[in-house]
């Protein structure tokens, strides 16, 4: 990438560290904490994904915007919102060559006024923030438009050391839908003919677009309410090729509303920030455990909402699990799954209650990454099953919920 036209940028760490580049999408600063993806696909779907809200993303993967953005791909329902605060990249590739394109990734961060910064050694930032643990910090274009002074760096890096940190903070309920909706759209594949390069970025049912959808037309046999905690579409997606009728309600919806609309099943959704901090959540899902036994499923946040419900404990992890390529073990079975994931936070397995089994656990550092209750339909999975982007060997896991649900209407 050709940087003598581009404005310069900085990303100050808190622990004073400069990193100097150059900008590549709004002018401005924001302020986060410092993550590390290692993905090597799907950066639309992670700036879009709401579990990074708060949060400067790095891409480990040096090569960023080959395939540029378009308007299917965004995981943040019909806004389209980029919810991480910031990108960090090495390399921002000047062209595309994906026929999906419709928009240059710089352009798309512009419109959606990210800052983000590219030519920077990301190896050396991840390195860091291995050694050290996430870090809050700062992405600051040049205040002049031009050139990074020393009193810019100064304020970056005050600002940085000024930021509050995601530990004790509620963002769910600031990602959340702000009023009940319905979602029915299934997952897409390509469709058998691709005709033209006008038909990019459609995803009808088999009338000459690219995609048609494969869970739409299932007859919908259960009905199902998703807490939207940041939720991301394909999870949605997921539940209705297994033929659920899904309404989506607001994180801080109370249970009584949530059981008046007399659902087969409940579905917890994934989400940013301290899941202890969420109490109406906590609360809603005791009563869920304790009152009903309706199958409930977590997913992430979701997750941790179960086991803070049950009586466990969550704790702050020293860099999170970020990435599409992370390996976890079924206790069960032993079978090791190659796993999408997002979080920062996880489930303290020594603080489960004996009602409480384990039921995965991550082969990279031991943490636990599913839990399931023995005298209630309810479970729940630290990854994104629905892996987008990633694998999706754990996409049984709704496989499961729907055998769940169908047991409890059959009874």
């Amino acid at each position: 990438m050709n940087s003598s036209a581009n404005i310069q940028a900085i990303l100050a760490l808190a622990d004073g560290t400069i990193f100097r580049g150059v900008s590549i999408g709004s002018l401005g600063h924001r302020v986060g904490e410092v993550v590390f993806n290692t993905a090597m696909t799907g950066y639309q779907e992670i700036l879009t994904d709401p579990s990074y809200a708060r949060q400067l993303v790095t891409l480990t993967y040096p090569h960023i915007g080959n395939t540029g953005t378009n308007a299917e791909d965004a995981e943040s329902g019909n806004s389209h919102k980029i919810w991480a605060e910031g990108l960090i990249i090495r390399d921002a590739t000047m062209s595309t060559s994906s026929f999906r394109n419709s928009e240059p990734l710089t352009d798309y961060l512009k419109r959606h006024d990210t800052v983000a910064i590219a030519e920077i050694d990301t190896r050396q930032l991840t390195r860091l923030l291995r050694e050290k643990g996430n870090q809050n910090g700062c992405i600051m274009t040049a205040s002049n438009g031009e050139t990074i002074s020393s009193n810019d760096e100064q304020q970056a890096i005050k600002l940085a050391q000024e930021f509050a940190g995601i530990k004790g903070m509620d963002l769910a309920k600031e990602c959340s839908t702000p009023t009940v909706f319905e979602w029915t759209e299934g997952t897409w594949e390509l469709s058998d003919t691709l005709l033209n390069r006008d038909a990019v970025g459609s995803h009808d049912s088999g009338t000459g677009g690219f995609f048609k959808q494969i869970g739409t037309h299932i007859d919908k046999k259960f009905n199902v309410v998703a807490y939207d905690f940041g939720i991301k579409t394909n999870l949605l997606r997921l539940l209705v090729d297994r033929g659920c009728h899904v309404t989506v309600v607001p994180a801080q919806t109370p249970i009584a509303d949530v059981l008046a609309m007399n659902p087969d099943g409940i579905f917890l959704s994934n989400g940013p920030g301290d899941p202890s901090a969420c109490d109406y959540a906590i609360d809603s899902v005791r009563h869920i455990i304790e009152q009903t036994d309706i199958p409930t499923f977590g997913i992430c946040l979701g997750h941790q909402i179960i086991a803070l419900a049950s009586g466990a404990k969550t704790l702050k992890m020293k860099t999170g699990h970020h990435g599409a390529n992370h390996p976890v073990q079924d206790l069960a079975s032993s079978k090791v799954m190659i796993t999408s994931q997002n979080h920062g936070f996880a489930v303290d397995e020594d603080s489960l209650p004996e009602h409480i089994k384990s039921t995965h656990r991550s082969l990279f550092d031991g943490t636990n990454q599913g839990i399931e209750l023995t005298s209630k339909p309810v479970f729940s999975f630290q990854g994104h099953p629905e892996a987008s982007p990633g694998p999706h060997e754990s996409a049984a896991l709704f496989d499961k919920f729907a055998e769940m649900m169908e047991k409890a209407k059959s009874a």
